[in-house]
């Protein structure tokens, strides 16, 4: 590293703004904890090899052949390539590469890779027509599956291993439940609402975000475009095209040629548009993203019309099931998969109605009344006789246990039968909750009541999931509805850089100086000093002249410079205020 370099970056450093400092910080990877004093310490770090030798890695295609030109025949950077360089302190504010950014940039090495085979030039492609149909067809797979995996994961979290890949127990549960085909298509749509803010991490699980939630609802095509509109904000901006829009999928494994890791994170980047249709196989747009792929907008509408009509209506039969003759619209299929099991997904998808899938409909929420309702302006042949009787004999039941709050704020346990509350009290399956007659009531003896450290909503649940008629109610008895998914907390928006370095840009800001060629120069001779270099001392004479003096640097204090010339063999002191510079001898 070159001192003259390291003082100039200095100057340059304590010349931005903090907005600007934070942001070349956040850049370069710089950590918040750094324990720089002054503009001095933050220059000299990062013109540090290692330093500059990461930064290397984050150039562009275009970035590191405008830095190979100014270093190799000092053709100065211009325009907007120059103004993304110097904001992370790679070049001068005159286009000029430090040293030490020379340095690293003949000794990096380019990652040579390849994210696809080269297409055959012969090789014939199909008509466009073709293309968008399959293109349309995977969309619409794709947008079911996620639909299911969010499903899966709102009735447990999915989790992930130490390696941070979905767990081989959550795939298998994916498989089960005919959200996927495969493990790669689970990771792959995992992944993707990650990206879309569907699911959200809390430790090692995976949960559904009160965004996910909320696209269950939507329809298909709201489905596709608003993750589609995600992936799309979130490609990369080397492979950007004028800062919208995206350069040939083939040419992304070049987009960051000294990023060892650049390959593999672009291969996902396209994995996950070419599976939710954002692109062919081929790595060209489809009709309704041609225009996204230029810098404009998604043209839903195209692709709407390419998928499978949704239809609102089904036939419930004699044996309690229901065919959907059609893909049945989103918010209906939620609706009808809280009272019934779904049996086979296609574009006919069947249900099949339980006295468990009606009981937990029921715990839900709902009453004989609302899924009658639901039922009868859904079902395309009325409600059969079978389901009807089905249902009320299962509201009939349901009730039977009451799960409330006491006087304390804990769970209390009542019904009117008193042969079922003394069943709960002693089943094995309850045993944490302590279930005991409450003493105040006066039933007691015979377990009118019972009552539980637990809170109301733990004590509804654990019932419920031992398969029992129960409903939670409020301090007055009236019944309340209960969700029991659990969401992913909303995430917190992240600070600015601005915030994150605070603390670092108070110390750089409090140790600025008036005068910095003399503080650096006092900074020179202190390490000087440290390592006993041997140095030239340039020295203003009082006749105005200068006189260099070539000296073993060994002591500073005092406002003077001690050290054995090398040159006659004696000890010289200087006043560090007459000294102008220094260089290596």
């Amino acid at each position: 590293m070159a001192a003259s370099d390291a003082r100039t970056l200095a100057r340059r450093l304590s010349a931005r703004s903090d907005e600007s400092l934070a942001a070349l910080f956040a850049a370069r990877g710089i950590s918040p904890a750094a324990p720089w004093n002054d503009a001095f310490d933050a220059a000299e770090q990062l013109l540090d090899p290692a330093s500059v030798s990461r930064a290397i890695t984050g150039l562009t295609a275009a970035e590191a052949a405008a830095l190979h030109a100014a270093v190799a025949d000092g053709t100065p950077v211009d325009g907007p390539t120059r103004d993304t360089l110097t904001a992370r302190a790679l070049i001068d504010d005159d286009g000029t590469a430090w040293d030490a950014t020379a340095t690293a940039l003949r000794a990096a090495t380019p990652v040579a890779a390849s994210l696809r085979e080269p297409r055959d030039p012969g090789a014939a492609s199909p008509t466009a027509a073709d293309s968008d149909d399959a293109a349309a067809e995977r969309a619409f797979t794709a947008v079911a599956s996620l639909a299911d995996v969010l499903q899966t994961a709102l009735t447990a979290p999915l989790g992930r291993i130490g390696a941070g890949t979905l767990g081989a127990a959550d795939r298998r549960r994916l498989l089960d439940a005919g959200a996927v085909t495969d493990a790669p298509t689970a990771d792959d749509l995992v992944a993707i609402a990650e990206r879309a803010g569907l699911l959200a991490s809390e430790g090692r699980a995976l949960l559904v975000t009160p965004r996910g939630l909320a696209w269950l609802h939507s329809s298909t095509i709201d489905r596709w475009t608003a993750v589609a509109t995600a992936l799309i904000a979130q490609v990369p901006p080397a492979v950007r095209r004028g800062g919208a829009g995206w350069i040939d999928t083939d040419a992304w494994a070049g987009a960051h040629p000294y990023d060892p890791a650049w390959p593999a994170r672009a291969e996902a980047h396209r994995a996950a548009l070419e599976r939710w249709a954002v692109i062919e196989t081929d790595g060209t747009a489809p009709a309704w993203t041609s225009a996204a792929a230029a810098g404009g907008d998604i043209d839903s509408s195209t692709l709407a019309a390419l998928l499978p009509p949704e239809v609102d209506r089904v036939y419930l039969q004699n044996d309690l099931t229901a065919i959907a003759p059609g893909s049945l619209a989103p918010q209906l299929d939620m609706r009808l998969r809280s009272m019934a099991r779904r049996e086979s997904r296609a574009q006919a998808s069947s249900y099949r109605f339980t006295a468990d899938s009606l009981a937990d409909a029921l715990t839900a929420g709902e009453t004989a009344e609302t899924l009658r309702t639901f039922l009868e302006e859904l079902s395309l042949t009325g409600l059969p006789q079978p389901l009807a009787y089905e249902i009320e004999r299962s509201a009939s039941r349901h009730g039977a246990l009451r799960v409330g709050p006491d006087e304390t704020g804990h769970a209390r346990v009542t019904s009117d039968d008193d042969a079922l509350l003394q069943t709960i009290a002693v089943d094995q399956a309850l045993r944490p909750l302590g279930l005991v007659p409450d003493p105040l009531d006066p039933l007691a003896p015979r377990g009118g009541a019972l009552v539980t450290r637990s809170s109301p909503d733990t004590a509804f649940w654990m019932i419920a999931d031992a398969r029992y008629p129960v409903v939670a109610v409020d301090a007055d008895g009236q019944r309340r509805t209960l969700d029991r998914h659990r969401l992913a907390a909303d995430a917190e928006p992240a600070p600015a850089a601005v915030e994150v370095y605070a603390d670092l840009l108070a110390r750089l800001r409090a140790a600025e100086e008036g005068d910095a060629d003399a503080a650096w120069l006092g900074r020179e001779l202190e390490q000087a000093v440290r390592a006993r270099e041997t140095i030239v001392v340039a020295v203003r004479l009082p006749d105005g002249t200068e006189r260099e003096f070539t000296i073993e640097a060994t002591g500073l204090g005092g406002g003077r410079l001690r050290g054995l010339d090398r040159m006659v063999d004696v000890e010289r002191t200087l006043p560090v205020s007459s000294i102008t510079r220094i260089g290596p001898a």
